[in-house]
């Protein structure tokens, strides 16, 4: 049973992940039909508020009346957090392509294992183990990451049909890939940001859910605002599009409500850093959907980036593993004093 729950945040990071692939297919297939990417942001987390609410206050019922200015502060940095990380995002894969989006987003990892040495939330002693494989894991999963998007390699699995090659189609970079490459930066910093805010709120306030509510609701408002700005007609939006009702209903349930949530949760039991080494996880999990969905074929750069990451990923989480194992041996045989046992379990994941 033991063993069950602490497999819980892998499963629930999988499903996460998955639910962000298909996101990422249904909302390109109703932008390419012409609908403003800013409005997309703002339908999509007005719909998650909207399902969350009634939830949250079911589950988290007593946590309402612990929401305090500061928090509700923290709220709304959330959500300019989250609203900037995804007008940004859309904005850099509209300027270069989807392959050279995916790649630069793997860098999420690096921004967050940074910021989380900085604010203390990883312990860092180039002396342990731990930290050594917890460092060169990060690099090599974003090295794999990097190998699978962009590099294509000879075919090793035939499929039945591919009239136009998925990857080839990635692959072609349009003019202003210097410009979208300083937006997707921005969002990878931002994504990376966004998940330490989480990680201190979730210190001092259990209601996970009561926190991706009022983060769907402030990204909402501040991508209607973002919408009118850019000249988007929030009014006009057509509702009779079902590839954009799909889309709306998809992003607003799995993507913003169900994605996000699973993410906080996953934030709260193992950290920062587990969740952003996920990223990685989810190109291997996009290039498996395109091979038995699209019936794209399978090339050596695929293959090789795939171990990679998992290599890498591995590394990590054994890295992780190792530490906590170091604590708990640490605690329970009462070799420490008082202070001392402060300061590991401060070192522990939020």
């Amino acid at each position: 049973m033991e063993k069950m729950k602490s497999a819980w945040p892998y499963v629930m990071m999988v499903v996460a992940q998955t639910a962000q692939i298909g996101l990422i297919i249904v909302s390109k297939e109703a932008m390419s039909n012409g609908m403003s990417k800013y409005v997309f942001v703002c339908y999509s987390n007005a719909l998650a508020a909207l399902i969350l609410l009634p939830i949250s206050f079911l589950v988290h019922r007593s946590s309402w009346s612990q929401i305090t200015l500061k928090l509700f502060s923290g709220f709304f940095l959330l959500g300019l957090l989250g609203c900037t990380a995804q007008v940004t995002g859309y904005v850099g894969i509209d300027y270069t392509s989807a392959s050279f989006a995916s790649a630069m987003l793997n860098l999420i990892p690096g921004f967050t294992f940074v910021l989380a040495v900085i604010f203390r939330m990883e312990k860092v002693d180039c002396r342990t183990s731990s930290t050594i494989a917890k460092s060169i894991g990060t690099i090599v999963s974003i090295a794999g990451a990097f190998i699978l998007t962009l590099y294509k390699g000879p075919q090793i699995l035939m499929t039945s049909s591919s009239p136009i090659s998925h990857y080839k189609y990635l692959r072609q970079q349009p003019p202003n890939w210097i410009l979208g490459g300083l937006f997707l930066a921005v969002d990878c910093f931002v994504a990376s940001l966004f998940t330490i805010v989480q990680a201190f709120m979730l210190k001092d306030f259990r209601g996970e859910l009561i926190i991706v509510c009022f983060y769907c609701f402030f990204a909402a408002i501040l991508s209607a605002v973002v919408s009118l700005i850019s000249g988007a007609d929030l009014s006009g939006w057509k509702l009779q599009s079902s590839m954009r009702l799909i889309a709306v209903l998809y992003s607003g349930v799995f993507g913003s409500a169900l994605q996000v949530s699973l993410t906080t949760w996953c934030v709260h039991k193992k950290g920062p850093l587990f969740v952003a080494m996920f990223h990685p996880l989810g190109i291997v999990i996009a290039a498996a959907f395109n091979i038995i969905v699209s019936e794209d074929a399978f090339y050596l750069g695929s293959l090789v980036g795939s171990i990679i990451i998992v290599v890498g990923f591995y590394s990590v989480i054994w890295g992780k593993a190792k530490e906590g194992k170091i604590v708990e041996g640490q605690l329970g045989g009462g070799t420490v004093s008082k202070d001392e046992r402060s300061l590991l379990l401060q070192n522990q994941d939020p």
